[in-house]
């Protein structure tokens, strides 16, 4: 489901970029707008990842992880 998340949250922060990139001018409240949502969509999936170690005890890390 996570990974559900944070594809959704990637497709929304690039969508919202591509609009307001539509105008052709990048203004300083467009940058402003998109530093925000690239700290959302990171703080969103940093809660995900947490919110997954606390529930499993395992790390993103150790999930990635394939035994020897």
């Amino acid at each position: 489901m996570d990974d559900v998340k944070k594809t959704y949250r990637e497709g929304e922060e690039t969508a919202k970029e591509n609009w307001r990139k539509s105008d052709g001018d990048e203004s300083l409240a467009d940058k402003v707008g998109n530093a925000g949502d690239d700290i959302r969509k990171e703080l969103g999936n940093a809660g995900d990842d947490i919110s997954e170690t606390v529930n499993t005890g395992q790390t993103p890390y150790d999930r990635d992880q394939t035994p020897r």
